[in-house]
């Protein structure tokens, strides 16, 4: 019998297993589709993800960041943020004595650095190419997999995804909403290396942000409203890279860098979260959990906050099948972390609220803010700590 079963060997529940494993508990990952072997030939992904600095500082620590590193990842050294060019708020590395505010990776290559982190560890078994069929939950949980295999462990651990099969035989509710809004993620080629700083401005249909990649390449994230999304999905590269241009900022591609369209698709943005993360013997981490906007970037992030939070009771290796055990989850994991990712889901709703829209009152508030901000170097100064994760 396994000590803990991880459906879903992602960022999360890789990140997860390698500090299981790092502790000597005896861990199953269950990971349908593993990702694919680096090449450094290939072209980025178009699912990229903003690495906080505290994430780094526990990928360094479950040994899978020199992986990461050794793939490609885009470190960035400054953070602007504008409605219009007199509301404009610029955050830097410099500010706050880092070499650099954190990184730009691709999701795959994530994932993939905590798998080839994982390999050394005797005591983790990864189970790919197999799907769970079923799973029985009694005092300690039973899953069939798709060629009839079962496993046995202690504790079930539910990081797979928004659509938790694990929460949802827990018999585990969740709230949230789908935002109006959708987002296209677009990958671009430029003429010119990619300097290392990201920018978002603040439409009232929703901002247009832009993410550096390794070499010339980048990513572009449009807010919009699903028809209009639909309908600029449907356009041919040319097409679509003349919307580009007309409708986002200068910044994009000022000194003529002129850029050609790499790859694009539409993601629905959805705000979830689990009425409990523990029940029984099932534990839920990451989407599986919640599920944020990404206005902010934090969604990984946070993901990667609850491993943390999970490993710091798992440390003290308390049996696993005692109420002392039940209790420290619930007293050191479930409690803080529902409370602070609530705390940020609500402050990016929030966030999104006060910046699509039109409204003229709310309009000119939300233009000071941003002056504001630029003006008052301390409150930038602990904004931008707290944004990478150094509060």
């Amino acid at each position: 019998m396994y000590d803990f079963c991880i459906n879903g060997g992602g960022m999360v529940g890789a990140a997860l297993a390698l500090g299981l494993g790092k502790q000597n508990y005896n861990v199953a990952v269950i990971e349908p589709n593993l990702p694919k072997e680096f090449n450094a030939a290939d072209g980025p992904d178009l699912r990229v993800s903003a690495i906080s600095e505290a994430s780094v500082t526990l990928l360094k620590a479950l040994g899978a960041w020199p992986f990461i590193e050794a793939m490609r990842v885009k470190a960035y050294r400054g953070l602007s943020v504008w409605e219009s060019p007199n509301s404009r708020t610029d955050f830097t590395a410099d500010s706050i004595s880092m070499t650099h505010l954190g990184y730009f990776v691709e999701n795959r290559l994530l994932q993939l650095g905590c798998h080839q982190a994982l390999a050394k560890y005797s005591n983790v078994d990864v189970i790919s190419g197999h799907s769970v069929l079923n799973i029985l939950l009694h005092s300690h949980a039973t899953l069939t997999l798709s060629n009839n295999q079962k496993l046995e462990a202690q504790w079930l651990i539910g990081a797979d995804g928004a659509n938790s099969q694990v929460r949802s035989v827990a018999g585990i509710g969740s709230t949230g909403w789908q935002y109006a809004q959708q987002a296209m993620g677009i990958t671009i080629k430029l003429e010119n290396p990619v300097q290392p700083i990201t920018w978002q401005q603040f439409t009232p249909k929703g901002p247009m942000a832009f993410l550096p990649m390794f070499d010339n390449y980048a990513s572009l994230v449009w807010y919009n409203s699903v028809d209009e999304l639909k309908r600029l999905k449907s356009l041919n590269s040319v097409q679509l890279k003349n919307a580009i241009i007309s409708a986002f900022p200068k910044e994009l591609t000022e000194n003529n860098n002129d850029f050609e369209i790499v790859d694009k698709a539409v993601f629905p943005l959805t705000r979830s979260h689990a009425n409990q993360y523990i029940k029984g013997r099932c534990v839920l981490l990451g989407d599986a959990a919640h599920t944020i906007n990404p206005l902010a970037g934090q969604g990984v992030n946070l993901g990667f906050k609850d491993v943390e939070a999970f490993l710091s009771v798992t440390s003290e290796h308390l049996s696993l099948a005692s109420d002392e055990f039940s209790v420290s989850l619930t007293r050191h994991f479930e409690k803080p972390r529902r409370r602070d990712n609530l705390l940020m889901m609500t402050a990016m709703d929030g966030f999104y609220t006060l910046f699509s829209n039109d409204i003229t009152p709310i309009h000119w508030i939300r233009n000071q803010l941003l002056s504001v901000a630029q003006r008052i170097e301390p409150a930038k100064k602990e904004v931008l700590k707290y944004a990478i994760g150094l509060r």
